[in-house]
This record gives structure tokens, sequence and C-alpha cells, in this order.
């Protein structure tokens, strides 16, 4: 069977990474390109709705061209150039050269850092002089330069910050031996400066041919605390095997990257940078929403000392949530009837590379849906929630992120995301201490540090005209006589329409709401429009001060929501460059270099940013529990009742669910027991 033509909103399939190379490569005789960005370049908007609109409704049009956008180098790093290039045709429609731009950094890249630093003259005499035990390994990690002003970002540079490990097992924890130095690398790979690093609160980092080299304390081995399975033997017995299963297979159904579930559908898109997207999204043949995606991530740390504020990492922009993305396993990431999608990338020559297994697709039961007893008559009526998941893993460096859209039979949207991993971990001298970090073992410390996201929502409630509603609860008046609240107990909403692109701040005292609705549709019950709400995750905002680097480069951070008018190339609210980015060319920046846009039942995008403030515990060592983050996108008034109502009645003949009985000595009836113990459970 021949594979189904590429969909408009498809991510590039590999012959068509191959077909841009060659046209590119062709263009450029004599010179060589290395690729680092080949991705689709989706179709203007106002191209693919009306052909989404016709494709909704049997009608198929001719699809827009597909065209890719590629990032590349001219002649290794002497020249940084964005191109389109639009396959069918094989023509080259623009290119710009991007003069003080860089690229994000890949595993390749880091992997070769890792490799130059560690292999340097300069860097081993330095190795040598800190007198490290016997049988010691130096592990190097990586890290892409935050600014700070002290150096120029014309320039690429790589911090390469150092550890050790006392086990010959690869993946035994190094995270515990924080060592003394760190080394600026250039971006031919040659070692700039090798920096002594601060302890106390006090301290300040100098360069090691300046203040020279401190031994290592050997008082601060430690009994380490191990995660991999090789090096902790010891586990849990209590956990009985758990399976989830569906003899009738799963729900949904996948034609490509088209999905359908009970009655949602949507396309699923996958890209280098954003990792998982989400394309045009209806219910019940209903529009709700044209993109989702989390548009960026920035994880800046509170250690004020130099080098640390050079850490300051953009997940997304500097490091890409696609090519970061885990292969998927089954039974262990995702559980019961799995899905997959793939991703493809590329090598810097352009060769294509299948990403296996980078979203997985599945069903969970969620618990009570909802449930009502008649208390006259007993009579209990409930059925369970189901939630169909589509899940991605990043590994960036130390840390992991769980990002995850849910969608559930009453028609909500959540996003969820979960960090775990291993602590970033700095050196401290034993009886040394600092405000901004906790002490996980001795010369170990965790700086505190923020996760900021900005989640990226595209909505389409009804069509592509919706307007923000603000929506505040207020308790009624008791003293004005023209409000009728004799007892004081009386509150009401107030709702305001947001008229021009602006930041918006979140404010649990007023139980604010944020209602995206379509002000020409009206709910025939409510007599109001009929809308979308979105349910944040209270956070705090980005701590740094306003002069800082962390601040001006992550000006999503400075404010909970914002809302502006859609523009074709505005997909990330820190720019599109964030590697060693200076600021001012994110969200706030396109708001306040453009005349006041009118936004009201207008094509708009909210932006919704949310986060933690990660000050580590001793808990979250060797390896820290997921920490959830939840945002929800609830119908509000779109319906004329509760659209979950007609989901099937839960029942023990359909769901067969197993009574646990107990033994006269407690001990729980199960599948070990011995059929004498089954039959003395069953009396």
């Amino acid at each position: 069977m021949a594979p189904l033509a590429p969909h408009p909103l498809d991510p590039l399939r590999p012959e068509e990474i191959s077909k841009t190379v060659s046209i590119l490569n062709n263009a450029y005789k004599g010179h060589t390109l290395v690729f680092r960005v080949i991705t689709l370049a989706e179709p203007p908007k106002a191209v693919m709705v009306p052909f989404l609109e016709a494709e909704h409704q049997g009608i198929i049009d001719q699809p827009p061209p597909r065209c890719a956008r590629v990032q590349f180098y001219q002649d290794v790093a002497a020249q940084f150039y964005e191109a389109l290039v639009e396959l069918e045709t094989a023509k080259i429609l623009r290119q710009e050269h991007l003069p003080g731009r860089h690229s994000y950094v890949d595993s390749t890249e880091m992997e070769a850092a890792e490799r130059a630093c560690l292999n340097a003259a300069e860097v081993q005499d330095v190795i040598r002089k800190l007198g490290l035990p016997e049988g010691a390994t130096v592990c190097i990690e990586p890290w892409t330069y935050g600014t700070d002003g002290m150096n120029d970002m014309a320039e690429r540079i790589i911090m390469c910050y150092f550890y050790m490990r006392l086990s010959e097992h690869g993946d035994a924890n190094h995270y515990a031996y924080p060592l003394d130095i760190c080394v600026e690398m250039s971006g031919d790979l040659k070692v700039k400066r090798i920096l002594s690093l601060p302890s106390g609160q006090n301290d300040r980092c100098g360069e090691v041919s300046q203040v020279g080299v401190q031994p290592f304390d050997r008082n601060k081995i430690h009994s380490t605390r191990e995660y991999h399975p090789d090096l902790v033997t010891e586990r849990r017995t209590t956990t009985k095997p758990y399976y989830v299963v569906q003899p009738e297979g799963p729900s949904f159904e996948v034609s490509g990257n088209l999905l359908t579930w009970e009655k949602w559908r949507m396309r699923v898109g996958f890209n280098y940078r954003e990792g998982l997207t989400l394309h045009d999204i209806t219910y019940d043949g209903r529009s709700v929403f044209y993109r989702l995606s989390l548009s960026e991530m920035f994880v800046p740390y509170g250690d004020s000392r130099a080098p640390y504020p050079r850490k300051g990492a953009f997940d997304l922009g500097s490091n890409g949530a696609g090519v970061n993305a885990n292969a998927l396993n089954l039974g262990c990431d995702c559980l019961g009837h799995i899905k997959y999608f793939d991703g493809y990338h590329h090598t810097i020559a352009g060769d294509p590379v299948v990403l296996p297994n980078v979203v997985c697709c599945h069903e969970i039961d969620d618990g009570i849906l909802w449930k009502h007893t008649n208390y006259r008559t007993t009579n209990a009526v409930v059925t369970r929630s189901r939630i169909l998941v589509l899940q991605t893993i990043i590994t960036v460096g130390n840390y992991e992120y769980i990002f995850a859209f849910q969608f559930t039979q009453d028609a909500q949207v959540n996003y969820e995301v979960r960090a775990t991993g291993i602590l970033s971990t700095a050196p401290i001298n034993l009886g040394d201490s600092v405000p901004y970090g906790t002490m996980l073992g001795p010369g170990v410390m965790a700086p505190y540090h923020q996760h900021l996201f900005s989640l990226r929502i595209d909505p389409a409630v009804d069509g592509q005209k919706n307007s923000l509603m603000v929506e505040e609860s207020q308790p009624m008046l008791v003293d004005d006589p023209a409000v009728h609240n004799p007892f004081g107990v009386g509150y009401t909403t107030v709702t305001k329409p947001v008229e021009h692109e602006t930041p918006l701040d979140t404010d649990v005292s007023k139980g604010r709401v944020f209602k995206i609705v379509n002000e020409n549709v009206i709910n025939p019950i409510t007599g109001g429009p009929v809308g979308y709400k979105l349910v944040p995750h209270y956070s705090q905002m980005v701590l740094a001060h306003p002069s800082s680097y962390h601040f001006k480069r992550s000006e999503f951070g400075e404010h909970a929501v914002w809302v502006t008018k859609y523009h074709e190339d505005e997909l990330f609210s820190s720019g599109q460059f964030t590697m060693q980015s200076l600021g001012g060319e994110g969200i706030a920046s396109w708001i306040r270099s453009r005349a006041p846009l009118d936004i009201r039942n207008e094509d708009i995008v909210v932006w919704h940013t949310f986060g933690t403030t990660h000050n580590p515990r001793v808990e979250d060592w060797p390896v820290m529990p997921a920490e959830k983050m939840l945002v929800s996108l609830k119908p509000v008034n779109f319906f004329t009742e509760n659209p979950a109502i007609d989901v099937p009645i839960s029942t023990q003949e359909r769901n067969g669910s197993v009574l646990v009985k107990s033994n006269g000595d407690g001990k729980p009836c199960s599948q070990q027991n011995t059929p004498q113990e089954h039959a003395s459970c069953n009396q």
C-alpha cells in the first residue's frame, strides 16, 4: 500500500529533507554547507484555514505547496543563513544572512566540546594539580552560554563544568562530586579561559593562571547517592505487577498524523525545536484550537556569583525539545496500548535521521468523570473518566521534562509538565554555605533556580475571530441601597474585554479567569458568547532583576498571561534566536514595537507563563521525584449541557475489577496465594 501523501501540516519526511539539501547544495556549488535546521515551514494561516474548512466538509482542494525552512552555515562557520525552499518547484523563495546570530547547540557539538576540552593540554595540567583520588574519572558537562555581559556575544561560547565519579560504572552519579574548575570554550572548540569556581558566599571566580588551583579536599568523599539499578540493588518488593488491559484494543484511530478519539480530531506535528505540536483541533465537528505548542522554556539560576549567572538555559530555543526527545519504551514511559509517532531530523551534512518513538499516544483511566446518588432511592449512576494522552519526554543535560497534552471526554484540554532528573550541582568547601543553595552532601551544593514555561495557545473557538475576557468574582456591596444584599453573602462577576495587545497577571484573591470567547456565536441557553477558559498554573514569575540579562532575555517570564494579535512569524516568546541573545526581541518587544493593535473579535494568540521556583530539597537527591504542573483549557458555555453526559455508564461487567479479600492473618488474596488460601477467601 502506497504511503499517504503528506498533509500540509505534516512534518517533513526524509525524502523531503534530502530534496531540500540537494536544492541548496546545487545553489551553493563550491561551498560546504553545514545544515542546522531543516524543518517544515507551515503554510500561512490565511491559506490553511480555507483548506481545512473544505477538508472538514470532505472537499479535497489543491493543497498549498510544501516548503522547508532551513538554517545553515556556509563554509563551516563563516556565514549563517536562513532560507525558505519550495520543494515542488525546487525554488529558493527567500534567503537571509544572519550576522551575529547563533544556531542551537546539539549533542554532537556538546560531545565534541567535551572531548576537546578534556584533551586540551592546559586542562590536563589543571586536572593533575587537583590531585584527584586514584581511579577518579573526570566528567564534563557542557552548557550553552547564558549571556552575562562579560563577553562579546558575536562569538559562540560553550561553558564546560567539571565533575568526577569514583566508580568505573558509566552511570555512576558524577553530580555528587562537582569540581572547583570550569572552562570557557570558543565556537571552534579552543580553550579560552580556565576558571576557579567560588565556594562561600563572599568568594569570587578567578582565572587559575592568576589564582592557582586548590587541590581536591579528600574529606569530601562520601557515600554517594546512586540511582542506577546496577548500583542500587535493594529495591522494594511490595509492589505487585500492574497491567493496563484493553481487550478490544484502543479507542483512538490514527491515519498518518491524523488522530481521532471520542469526539476529538487533531493533527500531530513534531519539529526540532518545539517537539510535539498539535494542529486543527476540533471537538464534535466544532473548531476549538488552530495550534497548541510549548513556545519556550527558560531555566534561570539564582546563584549571583560569576560565572553562574551564565546558567540561564533556553531548553527549546538554544537546545531543542525535538532533537533532545527520548525514544520512548513500552512498559516504561507509557503503559497500555501505545501508538508511537516518529520524528525526523538530519545530520549536519543533511542526511535524514529518524527519531524513533518520540511521541506516545495512549489512554488512561482518570477516576470518576461524574456521579450522582439519588438519596431517595439510593440508586447511583457513575461513569469513569477516560483521557487521551500525547506525551513526549526530553533530556537536556541533567534534567528530564515530561510534556503531555491530555484530552478529556468532557472537552477539556490539559497540558501537564513534569520535571525530574538530577539537580545541577556546584562545589562548596566544607564549612561554607550560601543563601541561594541547598547542601546535598559534603562539598555538594544545589543552587536555587526556576523553570519557566511558555504555552502558546492559538485559539479557533467556533472560528478564527476570538476575544479575550477577564472575569473576576467580587462580593456585592452591603451598604449600597441600589444593591439587594441584606445578609452580606452575595457576590457577582465582573467581566471586561481586553481591547489591545497586553500582558496580564493572575490574581487568586479575585478569582481572576481568562476566557477566550467567540462573540459572534451566542449560546442559546446563557445568551452569552461561547468560549474556553484558561485555568492557569499559578506560579511565581522570573525573580531576576529587570536590569539582568536573565530578565531581558526571557520577556515572557515577566507576566503570567499575554495576548497578541496573530502574526505568522511570532511563534517563540523569547525570540527566534535565543542562543547568546541579548534580549529585546521577545513578546514584550513585539507589543512595544508597534502601535496598539485591536484584538477584540480578531485572530488572537494567548500565551501562558507558568512553572516552578525550585529551591532544592534533600529529597530531590539523587534523582528528584517528578514535580507536576498542570494548565487546563475548559469549555465555558460552549455547550448546552454536560458534553460527557453520553459517556457510557461504568459497570462491573464491563470493567472487570477484582475484589480483594483477606485471610485471617490479614494477607490479601492474590494470584500468588495457594488454592487453599483462595478457597478461604471466597467463602
